[in-house]
């Protein structure tokens, strides 16, 4: 699966709270529920994720193999 811990350790470094990621990049609340909880998510979002923190997908996302299948 896509798990998306590392957004928040990226976002922590940086100094950027999901205030600002709602305010200033365009990410709606529904959307950090999604993030938050694993969800499937657009590569548009993660485009504009990687463009506001100005870092890589690896700093946003990585695979993590699925141990229940």
């Amino acid at each position: 699966m896509i798990c998306y811990d590392k957004l928040w350790d990226t976002m922590k470094k940086k100094g950027v709270t999901t205030y600002q990621l709602r305010e200033l990049c365009g990410i709606d609340s529904k959307t950090v529920r999604r993030l938050k909880a694993n969800e499937n998510m657009e590569t548009k979002t993660l485009n504009k994720l990687c463009a506001f923190l100005d870092c890589r997908i690896e700093d946003v996302a990585e695979f993590v193999k699925d141990t229940e299948n």
